[in-house]
């Protein structure tokens, strides 16, 4: 019995493997028929559930899928994408944009979804595919080079260079420009905000990515208007009051114009227009006045009293003018910077070399060195005024140590206005009446006075022949060893200069009597001495023939001698000039006169005397 029923139970398990694996084999047939059907139906079609960009191509052919995008999708050519910037627009499609999709291989790709991998993979995708969906996203093309062309063209239109404000001048006119702020479309930016809309095939706005720059100088407004302040009126330059009168000098607006500089400064990060004077430029035109405004200062003039042996005050001392050039331009630019046209120039006090309260012991005068008195017996009224009056001109006179003296340079204008009278003059080949006649009396009686006291002469001239004025004594007769110790002067031409070549100031009197000028040095001995010989009158030459000419204004039968005969001669003076006993120097003057011929004037029809 217990044999029979494990048997029977055996051969029920049996049974019951058979049966399920029966089943599951008919499953699988069935499956794999299923599959097979299922991959039969789609070999040409898309599976289930499969789509691109939400279109679903679920069991479309190739080809009807194509038809199908291309129908559906239009964001390439209808897409709309807008650049802002401001108020302004540009509104493009992406296909203009260089933006546009391969439906043809979007929809291989869609085919081609649940093929590529092996059996079970391809399955499982299938799977997946028809329970949950598969989107694809179309394949896009993007050529950015589009893109930048485009955006290019539209920074053409915003880009702006960035301009710093300016200031020039238009003759008197001040012409400002503003300032501009810089402009430029970064790109590269714009670029990334556009890419992100085509990754999402999506529609908007791309507002242009704009960097900005600042000029430093946004406004040159003031400095314009301060240019323009300047050249509203003439500047005028004048001189402090109770100064010479000299000026006042204007300046133009045109001129002004010229002299105006317009400089950038630059303060860090930041920077402004300055306007000035060029300094260099007006410099120059105060130079061009210095000489107009300088005055010259000169020293006191004094008379050595001979028994109290001091200094007595005769003239006191003039004190000169200089132009401050660097001050008077400060004080332009002061006057310009506070709206100012009128601007006082700035002067240096110049005081002389000797000031009023010098005495004899700080000059080192201390007694007369030299004196020489000449005669001129028989002048006209004219000529002793003309010595009197240039005499005076030295009257009180100091030269300095070391000082080369010029007659020039004291003597006034001879001229009638001046105080001088017509008088005898050498002009040319005669004697004729001129103003200052008698001037050259003063310089001769200068001369042997700087030729007796031993001091070098630089300067000298001899007159063309021998005058008698400057031969005669006190007693009025003619001397000739005298010939050759006369010199002449006629300003500014001919000059008598003389050094004083000791470590003492000079004093120089000069006192006219009647028909005697007496000049005096006074100073201090050094210790010279002076010899002198003459070879007195050598090669004398007879005057030439007299002279007749007529005068129209002298009656008939009228003669009259304007001029009188004088031989030629040559003189020469040799001087010795010793100090303390020892050769200091020796000089020589030649001089050569000429022969003078006699003149006579006569009036029309006179007969000449043969």
């Amino acid at each position: 019995m217990q044999t029979e029923n494990g048997s029977s139970k055996i051969h029920l398990g049996t049974q019951i493997i058979f049966i399920v694996v029966t089943g599951l084999l008919l499953a699988a047939i069935g499956g794999v028929g299923y599959v097979y059907a299922f991959e039969s139906r789609h070999a040409e079609t898309i599976y289930p559930g499969v789509s691109v960009a939400g279109v679903d191509l679920s069991g479309l052919t190739v080809e009807e899928a194509y038809q199908k995008l291309a129908s559906v999708i239009t964001y390439p050519e209808q897409g709309r994408i807008l650049f802002i910037y401001g108020d302004s627009r540009w509104l493009y499609s992406p296909q203009q944009l260089g933006f546009s999709l391969d439906i043809s291989r979007s929809t291989r790709e869609a085919f081609a979804v649940g093929r590529e991998g092996g059996l079970s993979e391809n399955l499982s995708v299938q799977l997946i595919a028809a329970q949950q969906g598969i989107n694809l996203a179309p394949v896009a093309q993007y050529d950015q080079r589009q893109a930048y062309a485009v955006l290019q063209s539209i920074a053409s239109q915003v880009n702006l260079p960035v301009l710093e404000a300016s200031i020039s001048l238009n003759g008197t006119d001040v012409v400002i420009t503003p300032g501009q702020v810089g402009r430029q479309v970064d790109l590269d930016a714009t670029l990334m905000a556009l890419d992100d809309l085509f990754f999402k095939q999506r529609e908007g706005a791309v507002p242009l990515v704009v960097l900005e720059q600042q000029p430093q100088i946004m406004d040159a407004t003031a400095a314009g208007e301060f240019a323009q302040q300047i050249l509203s009126e003439a500047l005028v330059l004048s001189l402090p009051e109770g100064s010479q009168s000299v000026g006042p000098w204007r300046i133009e607006p045109e001129d002004l114009a010229k002299l105006i500089v317009i400089e950038r400064q630059d303060n860090g990060a930041s920077a402004a227009y300055q306007v000035s004077v060029n300094q260099q430029a007006m410099s120059n035109y105060l130079s061009s006045l210095a000489p107009v405004v300088h005055s010259e200062p000169v020293n006191a003039r004094f008379i050595f009293n001979d028994d109290t042996r001091q200094l007595d005050l005769l003239q006191p001392m003039v004190v000169g003018k200089d132009l401050n050039i660097p001050a008077s331009l400060e004080a332009i630019n002061t006057a310009l910077q506070a709206g100012d046209h009128a601007v006082i120039l700035v002067l240096d006090t110049v005081y002389p070399q000797v000031k009023n309260d010098a005495t004899a012991e700080s000059l080192g005068i201390t007694e007369l060195v030299s004196a020489e008195t000449s005669y001129f017996y028989g002048s006209d009224p004219g000529r002793v005024q003309n010595i009197t009056l240039a005499s005076q001109a030295y009257h009180g006179v100091l030269v300095a140590p070391g000082e080369t003296f010029s007659m020039a340079s004291y003597l006034t204008d001879i001229s009638l206005e001046n105080g001088y009278a017509e008088a005898p003059i050498i002009y040319g080949n005669e004697t004729i009446q001129g103003v200052g006649g008698g001037v050259c009396q003063v310089s001769t009686t200068l001369f042997r006075t700087a030729f007796y006291g031993g001091f070098p002469i630089v300067e000298r001239h001899a007159h063309a022949y021998r005058v008698g004025y400057y031969e005669q004594t006190a007693n009025g007769s003619r001397n000739p060893n005298l010939a050759g110790l006369d010199a002449t002067v006629y300003f500014p031409l001919v000059d008598l200069k003389f050094v004083n070549d000791t470590p003492y100031w000079l004093l120089m009197e000069t006192y006219v009597s009647g028909y005697s000028l007496t000049w005096k040095f006074y100073s201090t001995s050094d210790g010279r001495t002076v010899e002198w010989n003459t070879t007195g009158i050598t090669n004398k030459i007879e005057p030439p023939e007299p002279l007749y000419r007529e005068n129209p204004d002298l009656p008939t039968g009228t003669i009259e001698q304007v001029d009188w005969p004088v031989e030629g001669a040559t003189v020469i003076v040799n001087r010795t000039v010793y100090k303390n006993g020892t050769v200091y120097f020796k000089d020589t003057f030649r001089t050569d006169y000429m022969p003078w011929q006699a003149i006579y004037e006569y009036g029309p029809g006179t007969e000449i005397p043969q």
